[in-house]
């Protein structure tokens, strides 16, 4: 018997296009088929279910988009990490799109063969322990307060930024780099100043009553 004629990465990259064109409910089997030319049986041939397309195709972009922020890990380069979103952004708009635009939730679900359930368990302890290692990386220590900040910098701020241009289909400018930095610079800032702070002054910061807002009334 002959090897199937298409590929695993052909389905993948086809039910791709349909999530960047139409959305993800627009994936079906007949449709990832039609995309490609080939018989529906071709499709089971490579996954046994299209929860088990969706799952993997959320899996391997994920993935894809980890490396960078891996490599930056490893250097210890942590504004290079929060970088790295915008960078692969523009590198990958349809990737990008599937994975920032759509919830975690819309390509995980239904029944799994077992190697997908792995990997995904594997994939999601690893990104669970990424964020002390971020904190350690970028402030020195793995405190409540750091990882909280190295969760926001390296992640939550770089999505915030690119997001709005996603939905427009734009490429995301340079002035989404010079926002993180920004934002980078003034967050380190802050953490520096409250480490140098004695607990006394910390408090007296916290108590800091509201300053109070005068009204001129036109005379």
């Amino acid at each position: 018997m002959g090897h199937p004629k298409y590929s695993e990465e052909d389905f993948l990259s086809a039910a791709l296009a349909i999530v960047a064109e139409r959305g993800v409910a627009e994936v079906t089997v007949a449709a990832v088929s039609e995309r490609l030319g080939s018989p529906t049986g071709s499709f089971y041939h490579r996954f046994a279910s299209r929860d088990a397309l969706l799952g993997s195709l959320w899996l391997r972009t994920v993935l894809q988009f980890q490396a960078g922020m891996g490599a930056a890990l490893e250097s210890g380069d942590g504004l290079k990490a929060a970088l790295h979103t915008p960078a692969w952004v523009r590198r990958h708009p349809d990737e990008a799109r599937l994975l920032l635009l759509y919830d975690r939730k819309d390509f995980l679900h239904g029944e799994w063969p077992r190697d997908l359930r792995e990997r995904v368990a594997d994939m999601t302890q690893r990104m669970e322990s990424a964020s002390k290692r971020w904190a350690r990386a970028i402030f020195g220590k793995d405190g409540r307060d750091e990882v909280r900040l190295a969760q926001f910098l390296v992640s939550e701020l770089p999505v915030a930024v690119v997001r709005q241009h996603l939905v427009r289909g734009e490429r995301p400018p340079p002035l989404v780099d010079r926002i993180i930095r920004a934002t980078w610079d003034a967050v380190l800032a802050d953490h520096r100043s409250g480490e140098t702070r004695s607990p006394a002054q910390r408090r007296k910061v916290g108590r800091a009553p509201a300053k109070p807002v005068t009204v001129t009334r036109p005379g």
